[in-house]
């Protein structure tokens, strides 16, 4: 299934309602409609898959570390945060480069992180690897993995390795280190294809990755439950399975100061992600009041939105969104972020996997 082919579900499933996300009933009634498409998906991504395992397309390898970090799913796993924590994993030891294909962006091709860099140029994501990592590691985007690849390994200073954002199903790239992630409330096992589902690629997709890492699980997660949910996906011979929690501080991040969370009041939680529903319940166990508006993911706001904003008092929004944000300059004086990070249980297994990966392939 082709990108353009992936673009148009996504595109339908807005249609219900141009800025805002779905409402339940909205999404439920749509798939139900265009149901009749799933088995065409099914059998064209199933296909698709099979023509790359067998050899008929190619498929790029490399000789360097090469490590990807992807999903099954449409989006919201936190695959982000994941390459956040690879980077301060690696990047004390080596050179280190992140390509991702820059999903929003108004450029065209390979573009580098730069101090002239914007959401605009590279993408919100991408964006907020450079606007924190910038300073010691590369930051790329590219359409085309392959080419991307070229660039960075042909560039003046040569990345030790580099991480493959959401590239899980770019097939023409074959990464040394696929690293799946599925969230714990709805993992790909229990989930179905697009349009009546949320998955990429059928659930035999998951064979390719060599870590999967079930994404933010409660804090305290039983091993009764953990033992559950690896009965449910049944991991492979030579798979390893991971838990992650999302970690929250305590204070929130300004263009000039940072805020603590209990001196906040009255404010707006403005969110343009996947899934907002972690940080909404983390806020309301605080007891904080304010209200929650919810965009579209990777939601470009116009002038017109932000001088609605403007009239708040107080705005916080995720790291990603401020991203975009942060470009209107009145919203400049109360505008802030919360932070994540993600803690991986059995965290030293989980790292000395990567880094010994790096080091075997290096």
């Amino acid at each position: 299934m082709s990108i353009s082919k992936l673009k148009w579900y996504k595109n339908v499933f807005n249609v219900c309602n141009k800025d805002k996300i779905f409402t339940f009933a909205n999404m439920q009634l749509l798939r139900y409609i265009v149901f009749p498409f799933t088995p065409i998906y099914y059998i064209a991504t199933w296909v698709r898959n099979k023509l790359y395992d067998k050899g008929i397309k190619s498929s790029k390898t490399y000789d360097f570390p090469l490590i990807s970090v992807g999903n099954l799913s449409t989006g919201g796993t936190g695959k982000s945060p994941m390459v956040e924590y690879l980077v301060r994993l690696l990047k004390t030891d080596y050179q280190m480069a992140t390509l991702s294909r820059g999903y929003g962006r108004q450029t065209k091709g390979y573009v580098l992180g730069n101090s002239n860099s914007s959401a605009l140029t590279l993408g919100d994501e991408p964006f907020q690897f450079y606007y924190k990592y910038g300073d010691t590691i590369t930051v790329s985007v590219c359409e085309d993995r392959q080419t991307g690849i070229a660039n960075l390994i042909n560039a003046k200073t040569k990345p030790d390795i580099i991480l493959l954002d959401d590239a899980y199903q770019h097939r023409k790239v074959s990464a040394g280190l696929n690293i799946l992630l599925t969230t714990y409330s709805n993992l790909y096992t229990e989930d179905w294809v697009l349009p009546i589902g949320n998955l990429r690629e059928p659930r035999s997709g998951a064979q390719r990755a060599q870590l999967i890492v079930v994404t933010k699980c409660p804090i305290g997660l039983a091993d009764e439950e953990k033992e559950l949910i690896k009965h449910k996906i049944k991991p492979l011979v030579g798979q390893e399975l991971f838990f992650s929690t999302i970690n929250y501080p305590e204070t929130v991040i300004g263009l000039n100061d940072s805020m603590s969370l209990r001196t906040l009041s009255n404010f707006i939680l403005v969110t343009g992600i996947a899934n907002a529903k972690p940080l909404v319940s983390f806020l309301k166990s605080k007891h904080l009041n304010f209200k929650h508006t919810a965009y579209k993911d990777h939601y470009h706001f116009t002038e017109k939105e932000a001088i609605q904003l403007n009239k708040n008092e107080l705005i916080v929004t995720t790291e990603k969104d401020f991203m975009r944000l942060k470009s209107f300059k009145l919203l400049k004086d109360k505008l802030y972020y919360l932070p994540i990070e993600i803690a991986i249980s059995d965290a030293e297994r989980f790292n000395s996997i990567i880094k010994d990966f790096v080091i075997k392939t290096l």
